[in-house]
């Protein structure tokens, strides 16, 4: 039993300086941790709560200027619809890889349709106060937005590639609501 005991005090200590040296990590290994847990949450962060996108195009002017940068929540919609007048950035239906900024203008089941350079839904005008002064465009319509889809119009209607050329947006394809231009900083301002 002595021979038993004397060979468990052996082990024990072993097992501690073993369990202390894992404790100890090289200054390499703790940076590298730190590193990848900041990837991984950098991932997670612009996946799933906030984006930020630059502006290419003059198709959301005078809302949205070419290379100002905006925030984009991404969880906007976990909890309700777009609504019309929201500003959404979405995968272009026609190539996934882009990226696009336009204006909620059809809801499923309405009738858009655009007459003297105005905005009907439904038969009834709707006032866009968003518009540069004086933009006059090519009457559209009236088409029916399909259920689990969107109509979406830039802002600068003589200048954007939009549902009247593309069609419906699909719902599966927002990536978010803009939020906020944030560069250039003068002229930050929600949208």
């Amino acid at each position: 039993m002595a021979e038993e005991y004397e060979m468990l005090e052996e082990r024990i200590p072993s097992r501690r300086s073993k369990a202390k040296k894992e404790k100890e990590k090289s200054p390499i290994r703790e940076m590298a941790e730190v590193v990848v847990i900041a990837l991984v949450l950098a991932f997670l962060i612009k996946t799933f709560v906030v984006g930020n996108f630059w502006i290419p195009s003059e198709s959301m002017l005078p809302t949205i200027e070419v290379n100002d940068k905006v925030i984009v929540t991404n969880f906007s919609y976990w909890f309700e619809e777009p609504q019309r007048g929201d500003v959404i950035v979405f995968k272009y239906p026609l190539d996934t890889k882009k990226d696009y900024i336009k204006r909620c203008i059809g809801l499923p089941g309405e009738t858009v349709e655009f007459k003297d350079s105005k905005l009907y839904i439904n038969g009834s005008l709707i006032a866009e106060p968003y518009l540069p002064d004086g933009l006059e465009f090519e009457d559209y319509g009236p088409v029916t937005v399909p259920d689990g889809q969107y109509f979406m119009c830039g802002d600068n209607r003589n200048n954007s590639s939009d549902s009247r050329a593309w069609g419906f947006l699909d719902e599966k394809l927002i990536i978010g609501k803009a939020q906020v231009i944030y560069w250039p900083f003068a002229r930050w301002g929600t949208l």
